[in-house]
């Protein structure tokens, strides 16, 4: 069977470095921890191994991250890091009004007297396109640019430019205009739909463009391992998403050796950044032991919150946890005993039994979903495994379908690629065949998954789905399928000619049984499968699996 799964981002560890960031342990030891801290290793390449990270732990995004959670799970340095500012830089961003209504948040810091070499540049860039791609959103909430301090004059302005505007953009031998940036350039024709007709830049006193946000940044402050000052800016569509992104850059240059010093921002109102201020939780040690079904006490629990790097204070009942301002992932104190379970050992936590003596057993339905299966792998299919969750991207843009109600949209979504709860099947499988257009074909996919709607309350349901991509794949052989499937529960669909978003007029068919319509089959759209950038055609079709076998 084939599994989905979405692709996490990936940190290249040098050992050598690893060694160096946690002292006095064994390297071995220290690769063994990696999945307690919620790490995983998807290789290893001589001295570089590959690890994977939730995009919710974007302090993660650089080995600086990973050695400092490392340091605190196994005892070497406990409690929250030290984080001391440096005192103001002396350098003011002053914001133009006209910026309001495209990208209109700053903000920015000066890193000081630090010292670079080939992979500490390599992990502050591998860093910095990380950030944009999780809490940036892929550049559209924020985007970032690092520059050479000492290429920069005062003063600082963020302003819009005309499209005909030129700069020597980074990489590029001569000078470019904003319009030649979004129409010649790789950037520009992968981002430049996030500005639409109007162009933010950040441009110093000397009239040098240091960035065009989201897009590019200038080729005159270029960052290389002579640079020993830093310029760090973050523009966005939304001031927590700035400072959030900043703040974890903040501890990660101060991780490299680097002086952290604010920077004032001039928007009407004058406020410096970063904002590194501690958040404060409390959390009841009892509602701690429920969830983990462990028996800790106030200063037990303050001890494993120490080794997730996080300072704490136990009280007669409850902790209060005072959580770094790169810790963007802590939101309740639900995550709060997550991060008491790490801090005690996921491995320490032994299984138990279920008190109630009454065993469980499979359901018909559980059952009559296997059998389905057996069908659908009968006739060559692979089954897919994608997840409930969703991206407005693949359900209706890529797929050219619009929402049928209201769209049931995660609330606070740390991945652009999971942020709602999907109506249809189809598009995931059409996602899953554009993950692997290197494969041969033809291929057969199917999906059993719910599926979920909003009327007057939430609805789930049981699907299935079937996609057939090859050559000559068409509505005859993807119709042979369902009925192949109909056939093995004994019962008999209908089709009748209908008409559906994602598929071809003409080519499309509601499926029935009796008189009630419970599913859609039919041939893809081209603009979908040109979307999808699929390379042949595709048929599909998908029924409410609960209503077709009850």
């Amino acid at each position: 069977m084939a599994q989905e799964r979405a692709k996490m981002p990936v940190v290249n560890v040098s050992l050598d470095r690893l060694k160096k960031m946690v002292p006095g342990v064994k390297i071995d030891r220290a690769l063994e921890m990696l999945p307690f801290v919620g790490l995983d290793i998807e290789g290893t390449d001589g001295n570089i191994v590959r690890v994977e990270y939730n995009p919710n732990r974007p302090d993660f995004s650089s080995d600086y991250g990973i050695a400092r959670a490392l340091s605190g799970l196994l005892g070497k340095k406990t409690g929250a890091p030290k984080f001391k500012a440096s005192g103001k830089s002396g350098i003011s961003v002053r914001v133009d009004k006209k910026v309001k209504g495209v990208r209109p948040f700053v903000a920015a810091l000066v890193a000081r007297n630090g010292r670079l070499d080939d992979e500490s540049i390599k992990q502050i860039i591998a860093m910095q396109e990380d950030l944009h791609n999780g809490p940036g959103r892929r550049r559209k909430k924020a985007s970032i640019g690092i520059h050479n301090l000492d290429a920069i004059k005062g003063p600082i302005k963020y302003t819009l430019v005309s499209g005909g505007h030129s700069f020597v953009p980074l990489g590029e031998k001569g000078e470019m205009t904003v319009k030649q940036v979004l129409e010649e350039t790789q950037m520009g024709r992968e981002y430049g739909h996030l500005l639409g007709n109007k162009y933010p830049a950040i441009i110093d006193g000397k009239g040098t463009t240091l960035s065009l946000p989201p897009i590019i940044n200038g080729e005159a402050t270029k960052v290389d391992a002579k640079c020993r000052n830093l310029f760090v800016e973050v523009t966005a569509t939304d001031r927590k998403a700035a400072d959030d992104v900043l703040a974890v850059l903040a501890m990660t240059l101060a991780d490299a050796g680097f002086e952290i010093r604010s920077v004032s921002i001039v928007d009407g109102k004058k406020r410096d950044t970063p904002d590194m201020k501690p958040v404060k939780m409390s959390v009841d040690a009892g509602y701690v032991n429920e969830i983990l079904g462990l028996e800790l006490s106030p200063a037990q629990i303050v001890g494993c919150l120490k080794k997730c790097r996080l300072d704490a204070k136990a009280a007669k009942d409850s902790v209060t946890c005072t959580i770094p301002r790169y810790r963007t992932d802590i939101f309740s104190p639900v995550d709060l005993a997550e991060e008491v379970a790490i801090g005690y050992g996921l491995y320490n936590i032994e299984p138990t039994f279920p008190s109630s003596p009454v065993a469980g057993q499979r359901s018909e339905m559980s059952a009559r979903f296997d059998a389905a299966r057996d069908t659908m792998a009968g006739l060559g299919m692979i089954e897919a495994f994608n997840f409930s969750l969703s991206s407005r991207q693949v359900q209706y843009e890529l797929a050219g379908r619009a929402p049928e109600g209201e769209i049931l949209a995660v609330d606070g979504s740390k991945s652009a690629e999971h942020d709602i709860l999907r109506d249809a099947l189809v598009p995931s499988l059409l996602q899953s065949l554009a993950r692997n257009v290197h494969e041969e074909y033809p291929q057969r996919l199917f999906e059993i998954g719910k599926v979920f709607r909003k009327t007057d309350r939430i609805e789930e349901s049981w699907h299935i789905a079937a996609a057939i991509a090859h050559g000559e794949a068409d509505y005859t052989e993807i119709k042979s399928a369902l009925q192949a499937l109909a056939s093995a529960f004994g019962m008999q669909v209908t089709t009748k000619a209908s008409q559906d978003q994602l598929f071809i007029k003409g080519r499309c068919a509601a499926v029935m049984k009796g008189d009630r319509q419970v599913g859609t089959i039919g041939e893809i759209t081209p603009l979908a499968i040109d979307s999808f950038k699929l390379r042949v055609p595709v048929a599909a079709f998908e029924v409410d699996l609960q209503a077709l076998l009850l």
